[in-house]
């Protein structure tokens, strides 16, 4: 296991992970990090904005950043061709 933290920066700021988390590689770490950006995205959409401007920088336990993971890589976005009018 080895440590990584996930820093976010996103329209509020910029939050330190200053704990991080233990992750069997840097590909779990990838996962984890978009885990977190869902549910950093999921209560943005409950109060009813979507900004996907932000990223999660993660770093080993030297501080080095592994990768960055820009929040629009986190989720896949559907636009209805149609309207619910022509639908119907």
């Amino acid at each position: 296991m080895a440590q990584y933290f996930l820093h976010v920066h996103n329209g509020t700021g910029f939050t330190r992970d200053e704990e991080g988390q233990d992750f069997a590689d840097l590909t779990a770490a990838r996962i984890g990090a978009i885990d977190g950006i869902r549910s950093i995205l999921s209560e943005e959409v409950r109060s009813g904005a979507l900004d996907l401007a932000g990223q999660v920088e993660v770093t080993d336990a030297a501080g080095h950043i592994a990768l960055t993971l820009p929040f629009e890589e986190a989720v896949e976005i559907h636009r209805r061709s149609t309207t619910i009018e022509e639908s119907l």
